[in-house]
């Protein structure tokens, strides 16, 4: 069922015949949180969003500019998900009152988000420009977004969908980078390698981010899914489009890793 149709299309579904021929995807305790990619981070940039200052007339403009291109990649996404006949709703951090101080969550209201599962949505929620009590404002990533609502909800496990296939030890560009299969985070949030044994343990595992990235790319994410795992809640992080990123979706990864699964696992370790 294609919920997607814009006013005006020729055709426009029969909702109700629709319904009953075709069942509604289970939706059922499920959220979507993106990132904002090119539809935000270079708005954001180039004008230094990020870093505050509203009262600046660039940074202004660069904060509304932002919020039309992060929401109308939301919509995107939301209208791609009622192609399949999903019944996703598009939440704004900003709408939603969330908000910060020196770019640290201190207003994050779920209440919106609990009522639309209840009532059987998917939200979809987005990196967005947000105000913050210190600095005026600042660019919420997504990884803190998936953070706060894990520590909220205490979800099954968390999945991070990149445009690779997890976490490498060094940019995976880069000849001879290994993939990271499993991660193992302490009580103080410190983390460390476990698969596959890396043969010098001394150096640092190496993450680039793009310059115009405004909410620290790979960093960032590894940084959010420590603390998650901190929670006890399992962290995936794969490609998406993949069987990989099926089977991480699916649950299945919550006992053993299989051998052939590709991505990173990120867990607590007690």
């Amino acid at each position: 069922m294609d919920w997607s149709k814009r006013p005006g299309q020729s055709e426009p579904p029969s909702f109700v015949d629709e319904f009953s021929d075709q069942p509604v995807v289970d939706s059922e305790s499920f959220i979507v949180v993106h990132g904002a990619g090119s539809f935000g981070h270079f708005q954001a940039s180039k004008s230094g969003v990020h870093k505050g200052g509203l009262s600046q007339p660039l940074v202004k403009a660069g904060f509304v500019a932002t919020r039309i291109s992060v929401t109308s990649l939301n919509l995107e996404i939301v209208r791609a998900l009622a192609r399949e006949g999903i019944p996703s709703i598009g939440m704004s951090p900003f709408s939603c009152g969330w908000s910060t101080c020196q770019r640290n969550m201190t207003e994050a209201d779920i209440s919106m988000v609990i009522k639309a599962i209840d009532a059987g949505f998917i939200p979809v929620l987005h990196g967005d420009a947000i105000l913050d009590t210190l600095q005026e404002c600042t660019i919420l990533s997504g990884d803190v977004i998936i953070r706060h609502l894990a520590a909220e909800l205490k979800p099954e496990f968390v999945v991070f969908l990149t445009d690779v296939l997890g976490v490498y030890d060094r940019p995976p560009v880069e000849p001879g980078a290994i993939l990271i299969q499993e991660i193992a985070v302490r009580e103080d949030g410190s983390w460390s390698v476990v698969k596959p044994r890396l043969e010098d343990t001394s150096k640092p595992v190496e993450f680039s981010v793009a310059a115009h990235d405004t909410t620290g790319g790979m960093v960032t994410k590894i940084t959010e899914a420590a603390m998650i795992a901190k929670l006890g809640i399992d962290v995936y992080i794969t490609k998406a489009g993949t069987d990989h990123s099926v089977k991480a979706l699916s649950g299945i990864l919550k006992g053993s890793i299989p051998d052939d699964w590709l991505g990173t696992a990120i867990r607590y370790m007690s």
